[in-house]
């Protein structure tokens, strides 16, 4: 018999006007496609409206699924984003450094804008506070849980409650965050721990984190699933791509833990060593928290004039192209829970220099992996890699079917059992 579950929608609503996902963008629409098309579940999509659940129209969210795998996979892409990416193209091929498309610095009226769009979305739930009877809430967000109500709520209802924590880093690293991002995120981890009835993780890394984080606080923890995430196909189906002169990539949001000031001093050393054979840098991503240091270099420093590129809300077949063409991928960051592109690089077969860090000694061993504050490290593998691309060893991505076999066999079948015995 056929059981509903709620799915929590709420960060996916607020995503509709972008035309690339973050990393837990990604997670939530393929939360969202796996229930919409599983057998033995209907998916019921619900958002949090003044802490508690309201409907949210089931035609209209499905259609919105389709949409959003359309626009982030690069199959509607406008012919304003191809030109950029034309031009992006076109400066890593020539012969000299040149200039290409470059986003501009933060808009400081982007966020109002963007606030003032997600708005319009709670118009399209039912004023309905209440949701359905089910057997199970996902929330794989990391939205609705600032305040303890909405899961407090659906246990007295007796439906199981299983959370998705991406990483710890608010806590942990707070100096890599806005102010006050710590103190949310902890009411977050702390309604989960106290509330949830099941924790999923991404990494071991990140299980570990938790379990430490609800010890200093004194609280039992659920059980906790470790399930690596999965790719999309794209990224599983390697294409050779062949650009004449060498360069690299990073893909991810342009903020402090990201480690790329770090990177963009590396750049200027081996600019100032191999002058015209230095190669080129593509940062893909959004600018996000404490990117002054990066901005500086990238508008301020002449070493880095047409040699640095940066692009964002690229689809994945333009991701998956220009990662494919590099020397390698590069992942300098501090810190990470788990790291998406440097898995993504490694499923494509292109080489992978990382930060030393436990993320990437978990997810991507086999990858080059250097202390993220090895300045002399980096700048040899840089040089070296620049002049005789490594070969990529070989690698087993994870993949979605393999996730939600993991979430359906320790978190789906002891619910249906129950169901069947009740």
């Amino acid at each position: 018999m056929t059981q509903d579950v709620l799915f929590d929608a709420s960060r996916l609503l607020s995503r509709t006007d972008r035309s690339a996902p973050t990393g837990v963008d990604r997670v939530c629409l393929a939360y969202a496609e796996w229930l919409v098309d599983h057998p033995d579940y209907r998916m019921v999509p619900v958002r949090s409206r003044h802490d508690q659940l309201a409907m949210v129209d089931d035609a209209w969210f499905r259609d919105c699924i389709v949409d959003l795998r359309r626009r982030w996979s690069g199959q509607s892409t406008s012919r304003a984003l191809n030109e950029a990416e034309r031009r992006l193209f076109a400066a890593l091929q020539a012969d000299r450094p040149t200039a290409s498309v470059m986003s501009e610095a933060p808009d400081p009226d982007q966020p109002k804008r963007k606030k003032a769009r997600a708005w319009k979305q709670y118009f399209r739930a039912k004023r309905v506070a209440a949701p359905p009877p089910a057997r199970l809430y996902f929330n794989v967000g990391h939205t609705s849980l600032n305040t303890p109500e909405i899961l407090a709520g659906l246990g007295a209802q007796g439906i199981d409650r299983v959370v998705m924590l991406h990483d710890l880093i608010p806590i942990t690293h707070p100096e890599f965050c806005r102010p006050g991002d710590g103190a949310k995120h902890r009411r977050r981890v702390i309604t989960a721990l106290r509330h949830a009835s099941r924790i999923v993780v991404n990494s071991r890394y990140t299980a570990h984190e938790l379990q430490a984080f609800a010890e200093r606080e004194h609280l039992p923890a659920p059980p906790v699933e470790v399930a690596h995430l999965g790719l999309e196909p794209i990224f599983l189906t390697p294409e050779p791509t062949a650009i004449r002169h060498p360069y690299f990539v990073h893909v991810g949001t342009i903020e402090a833990r990201k480690n790329l000031a770090f990177l963009l001093t590396i750049w200027r050393r081996l600019q100032e060593r191999m002058g015209e054979q230095a190669p080129r840098l593509v940062l893909i991503g959004r600018y996000g928290w404490e990117n002054e240091a990066v901005l500086d270099h990238l508008q301020r420093s002449p070493n880095l004039q047409g040699l640095v590129h940066q692009a964002e809300n690229l689809p994945d077949t333009a991701l998956a192209a220009l990662m494919q063409g590099a020397q390698a991928v590069l992942a300098p960051s501090s810190v990470e829970g788990f790291d998406l592109p440097a898995v993504e690089a490694c499923a494509l077969g292109v080489p992978l220099i990382a930060s030393d860090i436990p993320a990437h000694r978990e997810l991507v061993p086999q990858a080059t992996l250097i202390d993220p504050l090895d300045g002399l490290g980096w700048l040899e593998a840089l040089e070296t890699a620049t002049r005789h691309r490594p070969v990529a060893p070989a690698y087993s991505a994870p993949t979605w079917q393999g996730h939600f076999r993991s979430i359906e066999d320790h978190l789906m079948l002891p619910l249906a059992a129950s169901a069947v015995a009740g």
